[in-house]
């Protein structure tokens, strides 16, 4: 296949991507063959898939608008995919215009991307990092000059978790990030789960072993132990189109991704 004009050098363009499928899913252009494939792929397995994109959105935008009201300024979006229509910079500017925005994502595409479309908004970047390590994201220069962690800071990680092995310990991984929050800052997570749908999400998890992407699903507990040493925002841990609903979104309950947000004491 042929390399499109706004694709890094290097990309692998016969090999599914999580950021590139969720581009797609959304109704970006964005994306390769092989990741329109996957998603459809698995939207043939498990009907409606593709909207579970949607609700997530969804979600991001209310916890963003949330965070603004409860005074937060600074944002840290880490596996943010391509940051198109609805994404955090739009939604937290609109409402706060100061609000300062660093996107973080290991596909080339999402952060060259994301730059593309940053150039000309000095309050929001985006930034090449691996969630397994935070510490090289939170030192980045551009990031460094653009958040300051001496104050409230809101920290996404939006269907970015359930890529994190656990071998490579997520939970260490999100107290590593709590670490540095200052009292008064954020976290916002969304993470798939198999509870309400084991079968169907053990085929979707077979199908993404293949991608360059594999994903781990985990319980309701496991993702409760995620907000360790925060406290739970209401409603609580919940599912992903049930937090806070707005009618604008009208989203059809989902029950494949558990959702919550959770304030440094």
């Amino acid at each position: 296949m042929e390399r499109p004009s706004w694709a890094p050098e290097g990309i692998d363009l016969n090999r599914p991507n999580a950021a590139r499928m969720y581009d797609y899913a959304l109704g970006g252009s964005h994306n390769f063959a092989v990741d329109r494939e996957m998603v459809e792929k698995v939207e043939a397995m498990l009907p409606g898939s593709s909207l579970i994109a949607h609700a997530n959105r969804a979600f991001l935008r209310r916890a963003v608008r949330f965070c603004v009201e409860a005074g937060i300024r600074q944002f840290l979006d880490v596996g943010s995919g391509i940051p198109t229509v609805g994404a955090v910079h739009e939604v937290a500017q609109a409402v706060a215009p100061q609000s300062r925005v660093v996107y973080v994502d290991v596909d080339p595409v999402a952060v060259a991307h994301g730059q593309a479309l940053l150039r000309d908004n000095p309050s929001a970047t985006a930034i090449a990092g691996d969630l397994r390590r935070p510490d090289e994201i939170l030192a980045d220069p551009r990031l460094v000059k653009l958040l300051d962690f001496g104050q409230p800071v809101a920290v996404l990680l939006i269907a970015i978790l359930h890529f994190i092995p656990d071998d490579a310990d997520p939970w260490a991984i999100v107290a590593r990030l709590r670490e540095r929050l200052v009292p008064g800052s954020y976290i916002v997570i969304s993470h798939g789960t198999p509870e309400e749908l084991p079968d169907e999400a053990d085929s979707v998890g077979q199908l993404y072993r293949g991608t360059s992407t594999p994903l781990f699903l985990r319980s309701r507990s496991e993702i409760e132990r995620l907000f360790t040493g925060f406290e739970i925002v209401e409603p609580g841990i919940t599912w992903v189109t049930s937090w806070r609903p707005v009618p604008e979104d009208d989203d059809a309950d989902r029950r494949e991704i558990l959702v919550g947000v959770g304030r440094r004491p």
